[in-house]
């Protein structure tokens, strides 16, 4: 029997209830998404009393799946001001599943603001909220140090453990503070980064959720043998595939930086161009490198049960740990959107945000943006690590940063400020890729390449092919996208699951059947769609019933108006496509009873 959990922060108490069974076949975003939906009012303040923070593993997470174990952070976003799902790997979700929690529902704010809390999670069922006043704007890192009993933050903890931690940023209320969870090393350098849910998660008053797992057991599933089956014929399609078994492991995420340069699609210096003439000084390629010769971690899992194994550690010169090899949207925003190329500044950058909580993609943007006012100078590192430091201290100055690329866009008067819905677009311009422009645009999360990933036809020619620069067939490409996303994100998938899946069909094949053998009961590609389509429809109308109009799923007035170089194309997808993306949410709503 699945439960929730619910942390009443304004009584300071905690609670058990069953998994309704109308949300039964619901895990990670599906959930996190039904449950704001239904108990969060869509205008609510998103750093009031009547916001929910919910935390959930996916329906497989707790068992031996391949590249199961993301997690899902829910709330109604303060950047957004819409729903909002942000999905991070590390050790939680699991710890979670084992545990037989469906989802952590945090809700109301304590009265006195001034107390961090943390909440712990045992083995034994127990649970219990405590004041942790030592823990109090500390930064992530530090946190997980000093809750650990230990004196150095690069300690590799051998007790198991998993942190969920905020960190000052989010403790100061700023919209793009994001939500750190530890990887299997300790190391708190996984980020539910989107939409501000560290804020939310500030004005809850919880600094820490310490989940516990010495003893526990993985998941019993209805159908043991079939279920051992599937994990096999999934893990061979992940293990054969050429990105996630080459590609992936070889070089990480950051692979793509070569790959979107050369399309001409890699935002450059607050998108003005589409190509940066120092793209290998932040490359994949050149990370490995430098990880090699200083003898960093080239390959692992950020999560039990990975094949993919796309995570690395980036070192310093005397080899010690810095943070995760920065993933390439990570890269690409504190790199070439800045205009720098150097990857010890790149990763510099990155675990000054990680320390801070605050989204690497949303900084970077946020710089870009600041940069472009000409406040400070295009590939001035030392003055970008300024800016940071302005949030991490929290002056005037740091709270418009903190609060991301749109304000401080506003604030300096930039004209071009790339955002939709509040939020800054991640690392692929949509002018020569407009099949993610039409994702940035119609996503209910705000601009959110994962929401639906049509990199892969547009460009990497997986799952077929589509011209990314022209418009033809780009609105049901990212349509089939998101509703294949929000299953996964539902299930605990990781993303670059899609890859073989999109190629192979005995990759989608055993994703029903591990669900149909976990669960026992009946899955197939249908039901893995409806799923999809039900996470999509909750999300559209908390957003409309919030007051989002199809004007809201536009892209800002510069991508249809200013050519980009090297294609000097704008992006040409009609209004009329991009209010079809959602075509099916009254058909959905209507066999869920809900409006």
């Amino acid at each position: 029997m699945r439960e929730i959990l619910r942390v009443d922060m304004s009584t300071l108490t905690v609670s058990r209830e069953a998994l309704p069974d109308k949300w039964v076949r619901y895990g990670g975003r599906a959930l996190t998404s039904a449950i704001i939906f239904t108990e969060v009012p869509a205008e609510a303040d998103p750093m009031g009393p009547d916001n929910k923070l919910v935390i959930a593993p996916g329906l497989l997470g707790g068992t031996s799946a391949p590249n199961g174990g993301r997690l899902s952070i829910g709330a109604k976003s303060p950047l957004t001001g819409g729903i909002k799902e942000s999905n991070s790997g590390g050790t939680a979700a699991h710890a979670l599943g084992k545990m037989g929690i469906a989802a952590i529902i945090i809700e109301g704010i304590p009265a006195d603001k001034t107390v961090a809390y943390a909440l712990r999670l045992f083995p034994d069922g127990a649970v219990d909220l405590v004041p942790r006043h030592d823990l109090k704007g500390l930064g992530t890192y530090e946190t997980v140090a000093v809750a650990k009993g230990i004196e150095a933050a690069e300690h590799r903890y051998s007790e198991k453990v998993s942190f969920i931690v905020n960190g000052p940023a989010g403790e100061m209320g700023m919209k793009a503070a994001g939500i750190a969870i530890t990887d299997p090393h300790g190391y708190p350098n996984r980020f539910a980064g989107r939409g501000g849910l560290g804020a939310v998660m500030g004005t809850k008053g919880i600094k820490l959720i310490a989940i516990f797992e010495e003893g526990l057991k993985g998941k019993e599933h209805a159908d043991k043998d079939a279920f051992v089956a599937a994990v096999r014929k999934f893990s061979s399609a992940l293990t054969t595939h050429a990105v996630t078994s080459q590609a992936l492991p070889t070089f990480g995420t950051n692979v793509l930086a070569n790959i979107i340069n050369e399309a001409g699609g890699y935002p450059t210096r607050n998108f003005s161009s589409g190509q940066f003439e120092g793209v290998d000084g932040i490359s994949g390629e050149t990370m490995r490198e430098i990880t090699v010769e200083r003898g960093g971690n080239v390959k692992h899992g950020c999560h039990a049960g990975c094949v993919i194994q796309c995570s690395r550690y980036y070192v310093d010169k005397d080899g010690h740990y810095m943070t995760k090899g920065p993933e390439y949207e990570s890269a690409w925003s504190l790199g070439a959107d800045c205009g720098i190329s150097d990857m010890d500044t790149v990763a510099a950058l990155d675990r000054k945000c990680g320390s801070i909580g605050i989204d690497t993609i949303e900084a970077g943007v946020m710089i870009g943006v600041y940069m472009a006012s000409g406040k400070i100078a295009f590939g001035d590192g030392a003055a970008a690590m300024a800016v940071l430091d302005e949030i991490g201290r929290g002056t005037d100055l740091g709270k418009i940063f903190g609060d991301g690329a749109e304000a401080t866009g506003i604030h300096f008067g930039v004209k071009n400020i790339p955002v939709v819905k509040h939020q800054g677009l991640p690392a692929y311009d949509p002018r020569p890729i407009q099949g993610i422009g039409v994702t940035y645009a119609t996503s209910t999360q705000g601009a959110d390449h994962t929401a639906g990933y049509t990199i892969t036809s547009n460009v990497l020619a997986v799952g077929g092919t589509v011209d990314p620069l022209k418009p033809e067939g780009q609105a049901a490409l990212s349509q089939g996208l998101q509703i294949a996303t929000a299953m996964l994100d539902s299930l605990g998938f990781c993303i670059f699951v899609a890859f073989a899946v999109l190629d192979m069909p005995e990759a989608f094949e055993a994703i029903h059947e591990m669900a149909a053998a976990h669960t026992g009961d009946e899955w197939d590609a249908d039901a893995l769609m409806q799923l999809g389509k039900e996470t999509l429809t909750y999300e559209r109308l908390f957003n409309e019933h919030a007051g989002f109009t199809n004007e809201d799923d536009r892209l800002p007035k510069f991508f249809l108006e200013e050519p980009l170089a090297p294609h000097n194309v704008v992006f040409a997808v009609t209004d009329e496509e991009l209010d079809s993306v959602h075509s099916f949410v009254p058909e959905v709503a209507a066999q869920l009873g809900i409006e």
